[in-house]
């Protein structure tokens, strides 16, 4: 019996690794970036190679820095960017092509054809999802089609797609597993919401070849073991779930009507509807939770598509910010924004506009502008896009929470954390551990293996650090919003 699970959290920019220990505290975090490549405007790949050299690596960073033995791990799991398409050859591992990263817009205008054919509500109905570059299925036709030689071999067996979760599955063990989990599975555009399986009709309409899809298989496992070259030691496999599925899992939000919003690349806020489906009139998308024990939970989710990568523009694109973490005291020197709105929209608009062809803008430039004021301007500018998400929710019926719960590495900003909760109009409870993207992983592998014995144990592990309460008028929030919708429609024109 190991005294850790490790939790493999490879995220859009960076791969990491995170111990935990019985109490659900951190013992260790080793984290590693690696490339991201921009071949075209819009476009955006990965190495899953690299990817697969840096997970392997923080996990060896991580054991070394705890000072542990590969043997004192108890059990691995996985939680994993989403939609972003592997595509590898079956017998070797080799990645045919990089990886297409699920902001990647290629497949913007195969979209659109597929809304003006008028065939989005079947996917909608079947998928629980809308007709965007966003999720795998068309990223995937792309490659067969696209990429001499892809199609015939995949028709043949010879390659596996699967997303991050099934490389990393794949490669951990020794290419024994071809696998993914129910969350990561409905977020291709070939699962069916209802069947909780593979559609044979949605791979027939977006030609995909059934021999490459992997087997799906519950969130908490155990499905097979770490080979023992990876990190020293052979340990169990035993948890998988994309990331944002994670993360509500890691809150603690079990119960249907829980909702929580996750900081990090994107902006994800996602609410528990419990085992049964339902489908979203304002551009909300349905997919599945989690399967644990045989139960299932479905979730309504609203999706930003850049959040903190707006911060890691100003710093690498821009040269303003020194550092994500200078955000902070940089927006907290200028009383506002000085008439300054950022819309981020530098891959599209998610929900609920769903506007691929969007692209960013900056409204209301003056000669006094200062950098001060355009960092600020992105910070509530993820403030704004998350309380978009919470009002579409409310126009679908779902009763307001009273309080958001919140995660992320954004969220140690104590300034979006603040305006989060005046832009919302409700408190924003912040956990001691933020890291619960991790932590989702780490409870759904411990929860197989009998390191935690039960959700409500799982649940309890969860401590509050700081709850802020909102600190201003209706009016004022009113005319913030206003203002910010003005600037949103400048982009979607």
């Amino acid at each position: 019996m190991g005294t850790v699970v490790m939790a493999l959290d490879q995220g859009t920019t960076s791969s990491r690794t995170i111990l935990f220990d019985r109490t659900g505290a951190i013992i260790a975090i080793a984290q590693r970036e690696f490339t991201q490549h921009y071949p075209q405007p819009g476009w955006v790949e990965h190495d899953a190679a690299e990817i697969w050299q840096t997970q392997r690596q923080t996990a060896v960073d991580a054991l070394a820095q705890a000072g542990l033995a590969p043997g004192d791990v108890h059990a691995v799991g996985i939680t994993n960017q989403r939609e972003t398409v592997c595509l590898w050859e079956r017998a070797t591992g080799a990645p045919v092509h990089r990886a297409i990263v699920w902001q990647c817009r290629r497949t913007a205008e195969q979209c659109r054809a597929i809304r003006e054919r008028g065939d989005e509500p079947m996917l909608r109905e079947r998928t629980g999802l809308v007709a965007d570059p966003y999720f795998s299925a068309t990223k995937l036709a792309w490659l067969l089609d696209e990429v001499p030689g892809l199609r015939r071999r995949a028709e043949a067996g010879d390659l596996c797609f699967g997303t991050i979760d099934s490389w990393l599955a794949f490669r951990l063990t020794g290419g024994r597993l071809h696998i993914t989990d129910h969350s990561n599975a409905s977020r291709t555009l070939l699962y069916n919401i209802h069947t909780r399986d593979w559609d044979a009709a949605l791979l027939d309409y977006f030609g995909i070849p059934a021999a490459v899809l992997p087997e799906i298989v519950p969130s908490a496992g155990p499905y097979g073991a770490v080979d023992a070259s990876v990190f020293g030691a052979a340990a169990p496999l035993a948890g998988i779930a994309g990331d944002q599925q994670a993360a509500l899992f890691g809150q603690g939000c079990h119960r249907p009507g829980d909702l929580k919003n996750t900081y990090g690349t994107g902006c994800f806020a996602l609410l528990n509807l419990g085992a049964e489906p339902v489908h979203s009139a304002h551009g909300l998308i349905t997919s599945m939770g989690w399967q644990v024990r045989e139960e299932n939970a479905y979730i309504l989710e609203g999706s930003v598509f850049v959040a903190g990568a707006a911060l890691q523009w100003l710093r690498d694109g821009l040269g303003i910010l020194p550092h994500a973490a200078h955000s902070e005291a940089m927006a907290g020197g200028v009383p506002d924004t000085g008439g300054v709105m950022f819309v981020p929209a530098f891959v599209g608009l998610g929900a609920p506009h769903w506007a691929s062809e969007a692209r960013g803008a900056l409204v209301g430039l003056t000669r006094g502008t200062t950098r001060e004021h355009i960092v600020r301007a992105a910070l509530e500018s993820i403030a704004y896009q998350s309380r978009d998400l919470v009002d579409t929710m409310a126009r679908d019926g779902v009763t307001p929470p009273a309080a958001l719960r919140v995660d992320g590495g954004a969220t140690a900003n104590n300034f979006l954390c603040q305006f989060q909760a005046d832009v919302l109009g409700l408190p924003v409870d912040r956990p001691q551990v933020l890291e619960t993207t991790a932590a989702g992983a780490a409870y759904l592998a411990g929860l197989a293996t009998g390191f935690w014995d039960s959700l409500e144990q799982v649940a309890a592990l969860r401590r509050v650090d700081r709850i802020f309460e909102p600190a201003t008028s209706e009016d004022w929030r009113q005319s913030r919003l206003s203002d910010w919708r003005k600037a949103v429609e400048r982009v979607l024109r």
